[in-house]
């Protein structure tokens, strides 16, 4: 029962943490507008969060795996909390930049605090559908964000909304002080390895390396996806919302196949545990990707788009639970670290976009082509990737 609760609230925390963060995705246009802000300074605006949250991972990290992931959570999800609801009150461009980089660097914490306290009470055999659940919730905040937020910009603006989506965090922050501990047993042991040793191993090179395609694909789905679709096919942004909601929705479905998936082949053939689905999901959303380009419908590129995000996700399980058999005790500062390296893909997929298209007279392919490229390269980083073992690094 307690593993069902702790499950549980790091899906809902994981659904809250997508909920914010992607709900400027839905507001650009009004934030923009109200502003001033070109296309070029939305993507600093969301360039900012990422790079923040890239740079904050690694000592989130470290102050999960030293200070315990009870701490950690509450400390950063009512930060992250508070800097929502300041969203709303930024008075202009350098402002607004300014609370989306503190807001990235409180959001950093979520993830490698959570890995942290799944190698604490959890067997390796369940890490693999653990991480798809609480990255499931991730997807489905991300989804659930548009059709939420474009009812409450239509009701009471952009500014009133992030005030409201700053409440549920602070009250999660709460609830997990008040019932989580960071050991489920006074025996449980913890394995303390040299972070030197595992940072200069080739797993970790090439973990964190795959990572930068995950992210650098699956952050154009929380930044520029909508308003691509607004602007290519003409949509409102009620109908984009409901495309974008549906993209996320079935990618969220991926982290349960793939988390199971990996739990299963842990079992059954160990070797392939982590890479059989990561190597599928990157092959799945290259080939998606590369066909982007040639679009020629709103339906057409919502399917392609669907396709390469399911790919996308698959492969989040088996990287975390791969990072949780690499790190040991020191899994928070193992997966933060190669969660740094995919926001910073993430980073430069924010920029890379409206750049490209510029550069490219408008046109989108050029970024779909560089992505289904990095996200090729991923699964043969996949196919040669060592096993994860502690003792072995």
């Amino acid at each position: 029962m307690p593993r069902a609760i702790l499950l549980g609230l790091l899906f809902l925390l994981s659904w809250i943490l997508y909920l914010d963060r992607a709900a400027i995705s839905t507001a650009k246009d009004l934030i923009s507008r109200d502003l001033s802000l070109s296309n070029d300074a939305m993507g600093v605006v969301f360039g900012s969060f990422a790079l923040a949250y890239a740079l904050g991972q690694i000592p989130a990290g470290w102050f999960a795996d030293r200070y315990g992931p009870r701490l950690t959570l509450t400390v950063v999800v009512a930060a992250w909390s508070g800097f929502t609801a300041l969203t709303g009150l930024a008075p202009e461009f350098a402002t607004l930049v300014v609370i989306r980089f503190l807001f990235g660097l409180a959001e950093a914490g979520a993830f490698p605090a959570s890995a942290r306290a799944f190698y604490t009470w959890l067997p390796p055999e369940l890490h693999g559908r653990a991480n798809g659940i609480i990255f499931s919730g991730s997807r489905l905040g991300a989804a659930l964000s548009f059709p939420i937020l474009a009812g409450l910009l239509d009701g009471f603006g952009w500014r009133v909304a992030f005030f409201l989506l700053g409440l549920p965090g602070l009250i999660w922050a709460a609830v997990w002080y008040l019932w989580f501990r960071d050991r489920p047993t006074p025996s449980q042991a913890t394995q303390e390895l040299p972070l030197a040793r595992i940072f200069r191993s080739r797993a970790m090179l090439q973990v964190m390396a795959q990572y930068f395609a995950s992210n650098f694909t699956f952050f154009l789905c929380l930044s520029w996806m909508l308003p691509y679709l607004m602007e290519r096919y003409h949509l409102t942004r009620e109908l984009a919302s409901w495309y974008s909601m549906t993209i996320l929705l079935v990618g969220a479905t991926a982290q349960w196949l793939s988390g199971f998936l990996t739990d299963w082949l842990y079992r059954a053939a160990p070797r392939w545990s982590r890479r059989g689905p990561a190597i599928g999901g990157f092959l799945l959303a290259a080939t998606a990707l590369a066909l982007l380009s040639r679009a020629g419908t709103v339906e057409m590129a919502v399917a392609l788009f669907t396709i390469a995000t399911f790919g996308t996700e698959m492969t989040i399980s088996p990287s975390w639970a791969f990072c949780i058999d690499l790190g040991g005790g020191r899994s928070g500062s193992v997966s933060g670290a190669m969660n740094m390296v995919g926001n910073l893909g993430a980073f430069v997929s924010a920029s890379a976009f409206p750049a490209l298209a510029r550069w490219n007279g408008g046109d989108a392919g050029l970024y779909f082509l560089l992505a289904a490229t990095l996200n090729l390269t991923s699964a043969l980083l996949w196919l040669r990737m060592p096993l994860a073992k502690p003792a072995d690094v």
